[in-house]
């Protein structure tokens, strides 16, 4: 049985459609780093996180270690500010549950931590499909409507660190925290998925 021209030109019109269609609704995915604190969300991502990490702190790293005074010294890339929330809030850990004193003179102290932070900020991301509309006239570049989508916001710490009597430190394992505040997007509402909850 041949197919008529009509049918044809039918057919070649619903496979164009489909494509175009399939095209619009390709899965997508990103991730991109915050550089920066602005906002609530984000300071609450990040100081949950830190607060998660330090609570990570296994003990039999620290329990040796009660009673004695400990010089901290920490490293980060950039953010002294960042830096420096994270040492206070990890001074607080040893003295609460290891009576671990943090002095800032080298010569006065037990023992020694060395606490390298590998990530101290938030990062987003982006997952589903989508119907971008930037090459709408009047619409920015990143400007979509979302049919299904999963739309990340995470405070990330992570550090390891080298303890021990000064001059004889051993490595703890990495250990990372991540605290959410993610978003189920649909066409018509945006549903919340959180861990940040109430503390």
């Amino acid at each position: 049985m041949a197919l008529k021209l009509d049918d044809i030109s039918m057919l070649t019109t619903r496979l164009l459609i489909a494509t175009l269609v399939l095209v619009l609704l390709a899965g997508c995915g990103s991730r991109q780093l915050q550089d920066s604190l602005v906002g609530s969300t984000a300071q609450r991502l990040v100081t949950f996180s830190i607060d998660d990490l330090v609570r990570q702190l296994p003990d039999e790293d620290f329990t040796a270690h009660t009673g004695q005074r400990m010089h901290l010294e920490s490293h980060f890339i950039q953010y002294p500010e960042i830096r420096a929330y994270a040492d206070e809030r990890l001074s607080v850990e040893l003295a609460n549950r290891f009576d671990i004193e943090v002095v800032s003179r080298y010569e006065t102290a037990d023992a020694t931590l060395k606490v390298f932070y590998t990530s101290l900020g938030t990062d987003q991301g982006f997952q589903g499909f989508s119907v971008p509309l930037g090459f709408v006239p009047g619409m920015t570049e990143t400007a979509r409507v979302n049919l299904i989508t999963l739309e990340q916001f995470h405070g990330v710490a992570e550090m390891y660190y080298y303890v021990g009597e000064t001059g004889s430190e051993r490595r703890g394992d990495v250990i990372q925290a991540r605290t959410r505040t993610d978003a189920i997007g649909l066409p018509i509402i945006t549903i919340p998925i959180s861990t940040i909850g109430s503390r």
